[in-house]
């Protein structure tokens, strides 16, 4: 019986071309999802989230190199033939977009675009993979899902269509689903809609979920997880509840404190400057420049993960100030 979890990844980094010099875009991250878990990955835009899903799915751009361990099941990504590759695409793994419309052919229906991945990977048959079809937008509230199959995308809603990117998505069975900002279009009412269609399709079909979002309080809705990013690096990692409830690193305190509150009007506070790339990063830590508690220290030594709470977290004044955090997010 193989023990390993669906997704392994270990010291992972990933470089890239640019004008003839080599950038760092990734560097060092650890993570693992297993099956019926979801795993959120939050972070600023730039901070490489999309990178490294799109590198556990070896869909890396040409001029992109990744390093390091991807494992699925217990089976190298990186040292995949091409079968392999076209069956771990077809059967294992699906990837459902941040924008559905730029992911659908507007001059074909939405039974041609559900259908074409399956029957091309021979894994169902024209008729069986309509049937499947229905049945799937069916059982996550699709009505009238034949009247569906012969429509075109401008025809749906933003929330209707993201509904069919993950039927898509599910047809082939897979066992790890990528959500790459699934609901970032969507208003919050249709996100909400959207997300509890998802945490019901990996209850019932015991799937692995790495939820890729910018927004922190949605990711903690939804994980039992999470991996904070920045510049690259991961910065903090541990159980979902306890890194909202009480973050111990200065950057996941600013993504919590910049947020809009539901319950009450009050003024946000944006984290200071701007973000930085991995290949900005000077011999100090990522987040020193933007950190009103960074020392000496931070600007000229690298912080490392370490255990902290049973947690991980880059940070060398975390047993100072994590203390005073939690004000940070409520004040």
């Amino acid at each position: 019986m193989n023990t390993a979890p669906l997704l392994r990844m270990q010291g992972v980094g990933i470089t890239a071309r640019d004008r003839g010099n080599q950038r760092t875009l990734v560097r060092g991250v650890d993570l693992t999802v297993a099956a019926g878990e979801a795993v959120g990955l939050v972070g600023e835009s730039g901070s490489g989230k999309s990178m490294l899903v799109r590198s556990a799915m070896r869909l890396l751009p040409r001029h992109a190199t990744a390093t390091g361990h991807i494992d699925f099941e217990g089976r190298s990504v990186l040292g995949f033939s091409r079968r392999e590759l076209a069956a771990y695409r077809a059967r294992d793994v699906a990837l459902i977009h941040q924008d559905p419309r730029a992911h659908t052919n507007p001059l074909r229906t939405i039974g041609d675009f559900l259908v074409e991945g399956v029957v091309a990977a021979k894994l169902l048959s024209p008729r069986e993979a309509r049937t499947r079809a229905c049945e799937t937008m069916a059982s996550i509230g699709i009505t009238d899902p034949e009247h569906r199959l012969t429509q075109y995308p401008h025809q749906l809603s933003g929330g209707l269509l993201q509904r069919m990117m993950i039927v898509a998505a599910l047809l082939p069975s897979p066992k790890l689903l990528f959500a790459d900002e699934p609901t970032t279009a969507l208003d919050v009412t249709v996100q909400s809609e959207v997300m509890a269609i998802l945490q019901e399709q990996i209850r019932e079909r015991n799937l692995g979920l790495l939820f890729i979002s910018h927004d922190l309080d949605l990711a903690a809705a939804v994980t039992d997880s999470l991996a904070v990013m920045y510049a690259g690096t991961v910065v903090e990692q541990g159980a979902t509840a306890d890194v909202h409830a009480r973050p111990l690193h200065p950057y996941t305190a600013g993504l919590l404190a910049c947020r809009p509150s539901a319950t009450a009007v009050t003024r946000l506070k944006p984290i200071p400057g701007r973000p930085v790339s991995a290949y900005e990063v000077g011999s100090g830590c990522a987040f020193a420049a933007r950190c009103r508690f960074a020392a000496e220290e931070c600007r000229t030594d690298r912080p490392q993960l370490r255990t902290v709470e049973e947690r991980l977290v880059a940070c060398h004044r975390v047993e100072e100030i994590g203390a005073r955090l939690p004000e940070e997010v409520r004040s």
